[in-house]
């Protein structure tokens, strides 16, 4: 019994908790880019941070692929 609680605290530390916050970490970083997005007008900013506060990691992962805004030239282009 008590080697499952070690397995289980273990899971927690090791698995879990960095996964955890990870997602919060990128729900963090869409949140401040729809705010700062300035290719979007207030109206959609208010809109996609609703979202994104509404659906939590779900919001973020929509802001990222709909939303986010696109690079203009690729990589290495001058």
């Amino acid at each position: 019994m008590i080697m499952m609680h070690i397995l289980f605290f273990l899971l927690l530390i090791f698995f879990i908790l960095p996964i955890a916050i990870l997602l919060f970490v990128f729900w963090i970083w869409m949140l401040i880019s729809a705010i700062q997005n300035k290719g979007l007008t207030e109206g959609e900013k208010i809109a996609w941070v609703l979202v994104i506060v509404l659906l939590h990691f779900l919001g973020a992962l929509l802001y990222l692929f709909i939303g986010h805004p696109k690079r203009k030239t690729p990589l290495g282009a001058t």
